[in-house]
């Protein structure tokens, strides 16, 4: 049986797991498995390689493990390492686990799908490893952005700039949260914004796919902006995770 898996700290609403298992249904592709590998820290990782070691031959990583693990990795594609995140596992021929990420590729094409980017300036919401895919893209796109997380350091400003200073929300018509804030079963949890500032030429990302419509895209709703979650960033960088697991 080829294994292949996804880890993270609380997995019980992942994505993953129901997608490849439907596509192996649906691709009629036979003797592959899918599980979720909880792990309580990210020293438990060469653990679970280790019970794995006759059948893995890929992972996908997932919050809040896509800067730890890459510790643990003998090797990086240029991508990941310029990214400085990883989100994909392949095991090699050899036994040795090299990084990538294919979170990028899948932000950047479902960004750009129907949406008109053209002289817009963004905001990341959160400064994790999915932030770094973003960013990544984001330069390729050459869309000019600023960083937004809880504590002010360096370039980066805080959530309380912004409530104080709208008009940086009036100035970045793309706003994209990276965090985790609305995901199931905290439906209600939103950064904190002022959402007043939003127009209908704002265009809001959650990288959130679960609940489909979050709190944060109900509020751009609300005043006519356009809005995104993230399930076909999810698709995209699943298609290419399982496209590098069998190269």
């Amino acid at each position: 049986m080829r294994q292949f898996g996804l880890i993270g700290k609380t997995l019980k609403h992942s994505f993953s797991k129901n997608y490849f298992s439907n596509k192996f249904i649906k691709e009629n592709i036979e003797g592959c498995n899918y599980e979720l590998f909880e792990l309580p820290t990210i020293q438990s990782f060469p653990k679970l390689i280790e019970d794995y070691k006759n059948s893995l031959l890929g992972l996908n990583v997932t919050i809040p493990y896509k800067l730890d693990v890459m510790e643990y990795l003998d090797e990086l594609d240029s991508n990941a390492k310029s990214i400085g995140a990883v989100n994909t596992i392949k095991v090699l021929s050899n036994g040795k686990l090299k990084g990538y990420n294919t979170d990028y590729l899948g932000f950047k094409n479902s960004l750009k799908e129907n949406w008109e980017l053209k002289n817009k300036k963004a905001l990341i919401l959160g400064t994790g490893g999915a932030s770094n895919a973003v960013k990544c893209a984001l330069g390729d796109l050459q869309i000019d952005y600023l960083m937004v997380s809880r504590s002010a350091k360096g370039d980066i400003i805080d959530y309380e700039s912004i409530m104080k200073n709208p008009e940086i929300i009036e100035d970045h018509k793309l706003i994209v949260n990276t965090t985790p804030l609305g995901t199931f079963p905290n439906v209600e949890d939103k950064p904190q914004l002022p959402y007043s500032s939003i127009t209908e030429n704002h265009l809001l990302f959650d990288l959130v796919y679960n609940p489909e419509v979050t709190a944060f895209m109900k509020e751009g709703l609300k005043l006519n902006a356009k809005v995104k979650n993230g399930y076909n960033m999810l698709v995209g960088q699943a298609e290419a995770s399982w496209k590098i697991w069998n190269e």
